[in-house]
């Protein structure tokens, strides 16, 4: 939690606490202070994220009371209900034509909770978030499955966003997108583009891609490759020589592998390499790191397939993955520690951070010249007392 001092904010007028929109005036509030996220909590006062960290605005601690008139007004009444009901639900919200957030409302040991994340408006290139050239060669692809993965708020969306625009401009296509919700929304360029919530236009992310793969897509956007069935859907779908692009909460390719083989039962992992295997186009996983002088900076790792890369996920050997993406940096991979310490070298994040995020852990603090924990010798016993 930041520990530098809040920007004095100034308490709502009492004549506005029955304003249907009072919400709005954190929101703009939030824009206007550069923060990412903006977390309601019954009990605290309103707080923002701003660089990755937590940080309290000046206001009085909100009561039950606070939260139902500033998020009922706003909340579509059947999701209100869902809410009451199951304690748990998600939403788009349009502020206006400049700013649309992903709401999140849960409750909590000390009562309602709501966390806003900003969607930006304007969808950025892959040029304008600073990503690699090598990653349009995603927007390429004529079949199999992408993979865009890591931790939440990681900025796995707007990299898929970034992709899909690039298609959309740039060839004749059909793409289906099934989100929940909808964040960025792509108009008609030179594709068709067909978005699809969960909630409003699907009960769950399975039905939805089962609608999809008859719908004669060329491109289908699986928002979130979160159940088995979801899973196993997207696979068949690039299997049948669809472009399927996915997410997965790792935070590199190995694990992304692993992640997908081991939601299924055993009986069934080696089918599911196979598959895998043949389909996987590539992965490419992100990390926000704190960056020296504010803000953060992504440390990526890009894996393309081949059939090494195919031969090794068939044959349950993905602890080779990370070494085959280090020995592709001809093919444009990039391996997430390679990243780190770039951005090391080049003076961008602390050490620290760079420890902090690394997969392995031993490969950053060679780099640092730090002994590695796990081979460092161990404290002699102290010396004993001699007898009198």
């Amino acid at each position: 939690m930041s520990t530098s001092p809040a920007a004095p904010v100034a308490e709502v007028p009492t004549e506005s606490r029955t304003d249907s929109r009072r919400i709005d005036r954190f929101l703009r509030l939030m824009i206007d202070r550069g923060a990412s996220d903006l977390h309601l909590s019954a009990g605290r006062p309103p707080m923002f994220r701003l660089s990755g960290e937590i940080d309290p605005i000046r206001y009085r601690p909100l009561t039950e009371g606070d939260y139902l008139g500033m998020i009922e007004p706003i909340t579509p009444p059947h999701l209100f209900e869902v809410w009451r009901e199951t304690g748990d639900v998600d939403f788009a919200y349009q502020l206006d034509e400049s700013a649309r957030f992903r709401v999140n409302l849960f409750r909590q040991e000390r009562g309602p909770g709501a966390v806003f994340r900003i969607i930006p408006t304007r969808i950025l290139s892959i040029e304008q978030l600073a990503l690699p050239p090598q990653v349009a060669r995603f927007a390429k692809l004529q079949s199999g499955l992408v993979l865009v993965t890591g931790p939440t708020g990681s900025g796995k969306s707007t990299t898929l966003a970034a992709i899909i625009d690039l298609i959309n401009r740039t060839r004749d296509l059909h793409v289906v997108t099934i989100e929940d919700p909808i964040e960025f929304t792509h108009p008609n360029k030179r594709c068709l583009v067909h978005q699809r919530e969960i909630g409003p236009h699907a009960t769950s992310f399975a039905d939805a891609l089962r609608a999809a793969v008859r719908e004669d897509p060329d491109i289908i956007l699986v928002g979130e490759m979160r159940d088995t069935e979801t899973i196993a859907m997207a696979l068949e779908a690039a299997e049948k020589g669809m472009l399927v692009f996915g997410t997965l909460h790792t935070n590199n390719a190995a694990k992304t592998i692993d992640r997908i083989v081991n939601v299924f039962p055993a009986g069934e992992q080696d089918a599911i390499r196979q598959v895998l295997g043949e389909t996987i186009r590539g992965i490419l996983a992100q990390q926000l790191m704190p960056k020296v002088g504010g803000g953060r900076i992504a440390a990526l790792e890009i894996l393309f397939g081949s059939p090494q890369i195919g031969n090794m996920i068939r044959e349950g050997k993905t602890s080779q993955i990370t070494s085959a993406i280090q020995t592709g940096k001809r093919e444009g991979m990039i391996a997430m520690d390679s990243s780190i310490l770039a951005h090391l070298e080049a003076g961008l994040v602390t050490s620290e951070a760079a420890l902090d995020k690394a997969i392995d852990k031993a490969v950053v603090r060679k780099a640092l010249g730090m002994a590695d924990e796990r081979e460092a010798p161990a404290k002699a016993p102290p010396p004993a007392a001699k007898k009198a």
